[in-house]
């Protein structure tokens, strides 16, 4: 009970957090990192045990679906050479920088131990970074190539620390044609269950028509989807990652239940995010009762530095070598600018994957403690610095938005209105259809003349009238006049009605 009651108190404590956040422009994670790191020094705090086992699939696999069902598969493909040199040659490069730092640092410590430590530093967390870009309103590009990087990079480095703890407790080598064998192996078997999954699931979404079940189905299936990847021995990252971004492509899902799941999954995402910090407070709790952990901060400081100075070198000296290589072609869509390379190489904030990559250590695992409480640091040090400066670096490089998202808005709706204008049009004569058609066409009108369908003074009379028929409904319930029910099928038409319009 006492644990239930912290985790309760956490919760609204990370909400309350999150809200302080987006007043500063900061990403929430730095707030309850912080909450976190108090947890753990606070005296009475109980010991909690969790499975490590259960890490992985608890806190990465919502937060990966969630991320990849929304994520813009024709820019990923435009940004990919960007993408790939992230999620692979940087994340190679920290691992291996990590690695060296820490074996230098500590006599005796295994390389396994120092690679699985690399790797689990190595992912950043784009959804740090773009909570606060999004706010800032950087170019489009920027933020395509932090997301699809957090996509990808997640897969390659647990590979890397999957083969390392497996190394690090059965203390055997692994032989690098035995790795890329295996790489080759699960990539392949990863998109090829993702495929057959993702077609499965669709069949069976297009069938459920209740909003509960929806999301239930939904919430089981991600989970299932990466229970049988791990147990087939394949990447749930990649399988997860490709299946969520073939279901956006199959799925047909109603507004009903589309709208009412949305909402969950953000709400999911977010207790999700704030329980992981709350765990890594009971798990460092644990550290700083069993052991001197003073004795880690200068290998946690040394990792921190060489995390944040690896990436940098990695992304100026990528984007670099590409200005100058594509000089004679499109450097707009193939090289980074010099000052958005360095907003790219700032936001290497780690987050929940880092997090529950060290929550899944085995409990046997050699320098558990060590490797646990640099992680965090990792996390906590990144989120804080980075996280609390990326606003006015932002600004210091003057880097503005570009203007493509609202360019493609204006068109997608201009060419809506234009389908729906044609079709009404075709329909037999009648008030409603002659209504639709006087509709349809104002709309068109203000979409091309502006790009807005409604100007503010039409969003501000549709306001009043809407309002005035909420009040009117609270009335009818509260002298008696309707029930309940009558009143939530009434006010769920309203909301359509106004979601509609506006």
């Amino acid at each position: 009970m006492q644990v239930f009651q912290i985790v309760i108190a956490l919760l609204l404590g990370g909400a309350l957090l999150a809200a302080l956040a987006r007043r500063m422009a900061m990403p929430y994670p730095a707030l309850v990192a912080i909450a976190g790191a108090a947890l753990s020094l606070l005296p009475g705090v109980p010991s909690l045990a969790f499975d490590p086992e259960l890490a992985l699939a608890l806190f990465v696999a919502p937060v990966l679906l969630d991320a990849a069902f929304d994520a813009s598969q024709r820019d990923l493909r435009r940004n990919w050479g960007s993408v790939v040199s992230l999620a692979l040659g940087a994340v190679v490069l920290t691992v291996g920088v990590v690695a060296l730092v820490a074996h230098t640092l500590v006599p005796g410590l295994p390389w396994a131990v120092a690679l699985a430590l690399g790797a689990i530093v190595a992912p950043p967390d784009a959804a740090a970074a773009t909570a606060v870009l999004k706010q800032l309103r950087p170019p489009h590009r920027l933020l395509v190539i932090l997301e699809g990087e957090s996509l990808f990079n997640d897969a390659s480095a647990l590979l890397i620390y999957r083969f390392a703890v497996a190394a690090a407790v059965a203390a055997h080598v692994v032989s690098v044609p035995s790795f890329a064998g295996t790489l080759i192996l699960v990539s392949v078997g990863s998109v090829a269950l993702a495929w057959v999954l993702a077609r499965t699931v669709a069949y069976v979404n297009v069938r459920i028509h209740d909003v509960a079940t929806a999301v239930i189905v939904q919430f089981c299936t991600t989970f299932a989807v990466w229970l049988l990847a791990e147990r087939l021995h394949l990447s749930g990252i990649l399988t997860m990652v490709v299946f969520a971004m073939l279901v956006s492509r199959l799925a047909v899902t109603p507004a009903r239940i589309r709208l009412p799941s949305y909402a969950v999954w953000e709400v999911a995402v977010f207790v999700l995010n704030v329980l992981a910090f709350i765990l890594v407070g009971f798990q460092l709790r644990q550290i700083v009762v069993r052991t001197d952990w003073t004795d880690y901060i200068g290998v946690a400081a040394a990792v921190c530095g060489a995390v944040v100075v690896a990436r940098i070198v990695w992304v100026m000296g990528a984007a670099a070598f590409n200005r100058c290589r594509c000089r004679d072609t499109s450097p707009d869509l193939i090289a980074l600018s010099g000052r958005a390379a360095a907003i790219v190489g700032w936001c290497g904030m780690r987050g929940t994957v880092t997090l529950a990559a060290a929550l899944a250590l085995p409990e046997a695992f050699p320098y558990r403690d060590l490797v646990f409480f640099t992680s965090f640091a990792v996390v906590l040090v990144t989120l804080v610095v980075q996280g609390m400066t990326l606003r006015p670096l932002l600004a210091w490089l003057d880097v503005r938005d570009d203007g493509t998202v609202e360019r493609e808005v204006q068109l997608a709706r201009v060419e809506s209105l234009r389908a729906a204008l044609e079709a009404v049009a075709e329909c037999e004569g009648g008030e409603t259809a002659e209504l639709l058609r006087r509709r349809y066409d104002l709309r068109l009108r203000r979409a091309e003349e502006n790009g807005n369908e409604l100007s503010a003074d039409d969003a501000a009379v549709i306001r009043v009238a809407t309002n005035a028929e909420r009040r009117r409904l609270l009335d009818l319930r509260s002298d008696g006049t309707i029930g309940d029910a009558a009143f939530q099928q009434v006010e769920q038409e309203l909301d359509i009605k106004e979601l509609d319009l506006l």
